[in-house]
């Protein structure tokens, strides 16, 4: 694998944590969304990933990794008995959007470590590469 690679392959890890950090402040930002519908609550959403692959070059096919899209979570929305809230429907429900904090606050240090080994390895490889020209010095 040629060292100029790895830093496409890095680069390619810290741009899908970056927009995995996006996606976990946009969750956070409306954990305390209401609604008076099920249809209009927010959704927690979490990103897919997929490998991209190199099907010309067959010894080292790693090319990176990059978003495929985002997906809402399946789990059930927050219904809450508040009668006297301004948003609350015909039967005096409100709802809340089915975002754990707990759980995004583990998707960002997760997500934020990743992106810190990736920057480790893009400086690992500088590192080794300006060794490898000084060599001849």
């Amino acid at each position: 694998m040629s060292s100029f690679k790895i830093f496409d392959i890095a680069g390619s890890g810290m741009n899908a944590q970056n927009l995995r950090m996006n996606v976990v402040a946009s969750n956070l930002a409306n954990v305390d969304a209401v609604s008076s519908s099920i249809e209009e609550t927010y959704k927690a959403r979490q990103p897919v990933f997929k490998a991209v692959l190199d099907q010309a070059n067959l010894r080292s096919p790693a090319v990176g990794v990059q978003m495929a899209g985002v997906v809402e979570s399946q789990a059930p929305l927050v219904r809450e008995y508040a009668p006297q809230h301004a948003l609350a429907d015909k039967d005096g429900y409100i709802y809340r959007p089915n975002v754990s904090v707990v759980e995004e606050m583990a998707n960002m240090i997760s997500a934020s470590r990743a992106y810190q080994n990736n920057v480790e390895v893009v400086n690992a490889t500088r590192q080794m590469l300006s060794a490898t020209i000084n060599i001849g010095r």
